[in-house]
């Protein structure tokens, strides 16, 4: 020990010791609980910069599409997006639309459609909810009735 004003105390020199490994104990993970829900992942598929497509596109998984598609879509209770890239001559069916793209042709989704300010669509909007982006252009009409009140006033 030193007080002010004194010279420290010299210790005496020891020989170096091997290193011990200092094992620390596993944390425990919590175990994740099965309540019975089935959460399958949800799969993307892609439709390249590159790519040209003419026909009938359908399946079950969320699309997004980079390159030109012509024809029909029909992805009945999933996403498709139109990326920026994207040119879509088609009818559209799906869960959800978002374009940012350029779509000509019908939209129908079963949710929201959504056009992007770098999107442009020329043709008819029908789904529930419809978000038109301030710099996006549009021309065509929307229908927001959704699909049961439609069926209940025709009847």
């Amino acid at each position: 020990m030193t007080w002010l004003g004194q010279k420290p105390e010299t210790e005496p020199v020891r020989p170096m010791q091997p290193a011990t490994a200092v094992a620390t104990p596993a944390v425990p993970q919590p175990i994740p609980v099965d309540r019975g829900e089935k959460m399958a992942p949800r799969t993307m598929a892609g439709i390249g910069k590159s790519l040209h497509i003419k026909g009938e596109l359908s399946g079950s998984e969320d699309l997004a599409i980079e390159g030109k598609v012509e024809g029909k879509i029909s992805l009945n209770g999933y996403r498709v997006t139109i990326g920026e890239t994207g040119r879509v001559a088609a009818e559209i069916q799906a869960k959800s639309v978002v374009v940012s793209g350029l779509v000509t042709g019908d939209v129908d989704a079963a949710e929201k459609v959504e056009l992007a300010a770098t999107g442009t669509m020329m043709g008819d909007i029908r789904a529930p909810r419809v978000v038109l982006s301030d710099g996006s252009k549009f021309k065509g009409s929307i229908d927001m009735e959704t699909r049961g009140a439609a069926a209940e006033r025709r009847s």
